[in-house]
């Protein structure tokens, strides 16, 4: 099935792609990104703190943001990545002005050794619902 998908898509004209692509990336769609963030080891305690409490307000207090999921790589707790899902560009953009982010954002400056934003298209909106139902669910049954 896997295969079917990729040979479909190879065998779209660039014309067809490109409106795929704008259809996708079009400012009434989600927007979805990866961020990728290098902490310095003397600073990580600090950045977690920050960080989570950043996230939790992103989530609660702005009703656009769908995600602001941190996590970090077992092998090397300095390397973050962080699921964010807007509803929209709209929605990406407001969150940039709150004062929460804005706090986030100079207070860990100096930690941060590296970033990487990474935009991302879904494949699947629909099971995303799935996924974060079934999230509740299991959290409601402990």
């Amino acid at each position: 099935m896997l295969g079917l998908l990729f040979l479909g898509i190879s065998c779209k004209t660039g014309t067809e792609e490109a409106n795929q692509v704008e259809k996708i990336s079009g400012s009434d769609e989600m927007l979805i990104r990866i961020s990728e963030i290098q902490i310095y080891q003397n600073y990580l305690t600090e950045y977690i703190s920050i960080l989570k409490e950043e996230a939790e307000a992103s989530v609660r207090l702005e009703p656009g943001v769908i995600s602001i999921f941190p996590m970090f790589q077992k092998e090397d707790s300095t390397e973050f990545r962080i699921l964010e899902i807007y509803r929209n560009r709209e929605a990406y953009e407001s969150h940039l002005k709150t004062p929460h982010f804005k706090k986030y954002k100079t207070t860990t400056l100096d930690m941060v050794e590296s970033l990487k934003l990474t935009d991302m298209v879904a494949i699947d909106e629909e099971t995303m619902l799935d996924i974060f139902s079934k999230l509740n669910l299991e959290m409601a049954a402990q």
